[in-house]
């Protein structure tokens, strides 16, 4: 009887201690959420204390959204343009850090170093790089006798530009889950395969591959979302510009709310935003999930 009074009183202090947890989430989660929602149905500037309620005036307002088109094609690219070359240079990183090598740490500690840098002084960092003057890179091919070019004034060049920083800022998660996941290979399996006249290659797709899709899976979840959310390194090089050529959904958000003064439409592009990156992750799990090997 004293064990079971014990074990219920044990359990009535862990359901205590989920209560601030909850109240965290209630207050800074799910009510802004719904508050989103609400306001999305009205013509809020986002500082008077008058609106109105308009329906769907401000999502139907998106379908003749000259801009829209662009930013949308745009957060596609920094999403799976960054999660396409993570995973490749991250897993290259991973396969050669599983060498025996003298200087693994210094690599690893190299790869992973962007990662605790914020994403603003990134990019502020390498706007520096790819300014038209004093440039870094145009001083490069001045040394070379070549023309400077306006590397951010194209937006589809600007975008693929801040897809690379933002691959080579994050790539060092990818290395560090794909180390990870490399090391929970038994090496039995390797040794199996090189009594059978394995190659490389061979090991690779049959044995590496299939048991580090748990790490693949991972990488691709977080990295799709980081990237369909991408705003830090937009802001500092581009802000967007020119014009909406280099906009992603979360800039565009931003400069709906503080430069047009519509909070409606903000908010109706923030659940828009919502909705597609939790249909693009849920699916990319779903998928990925089915293709994983147990050890």
């Amino acid at each position: 009887m004293q064990v079971k009074r014990k074990m219920l009183s044990s359990s009535a202090i862990l359901n205590i201690m989920y209560i601030p947890a909850l109240i965290f989430f209630a207050v800074f989660i799910f009510y802004p959420f719904i508050e989103g929602i609400r306001i999305s149905f009205t013509n809020w500037d986002g500082y008077s204390q008058q609106y109105s309620y308009v329906g769907f005036e401000k999502y139907w307002a998106m379908l003749s959204d000259k801009n829209i088109g662009t930013t949308i094609i745009n957060t596609i690219i920094f999403g799976f343009g960054s999660t396409i070359l993570q995973n490749i240079l991250g897993l290259a990183y991973a396969l050669f850090l599983d060498q025996q090598l003298r200087a693994k740490g210094l690599v690893r500690t190299i790869v992973y170093l962007p990662v605790i840098i914020s994403s603003l002084i990134m990019g502020y960092i390498w706007y520096f790089f790819f300014q038209f003057d004093g440039g870094a890179v145009n001083d490069i091919l001045a040394v070379f006798g070549a023309q400077p070019i306006d590397w951010l004034s194209s937006g589809p060049r600007a975008v693929w530009i801040i897809t690379f920083v933002n691959t080579f800022q994050f790539m060092g998660v990818a290395m560090t889950i794909f180390v990870a996941g490399l090391q929970s290979i038994p090496k039995d399996y390797y040794e199996a395969a090189s009594i059978d006249g394995a190659n490389w290659w061979s090991k690779f797709k049959n044995i590496t591959l299939p048991l580090l899709m748990p790490a693949i899976t991972v990488n691709i979840v977080l990295n799709i979302i980081g990237g369909l959310k991408l705003f830090d390194v937009i802001v500092a090089m581009t802000n967007g510009g020119p014009g909406y050529a280099s906009s992603s959904l979360s800039t565009m958000m931003y400069n709906l709310y503080f430069a047009r003064q519509d909070a409606g439409y903000a908010a109706a592009l923030g659940n828009v935003m919502f909705l597609f990156i939790a249909v693009v992750s849920i699916t990319s799990l779903i998928l990925l999930k089915r293709k994983e090997v147990k050890l």
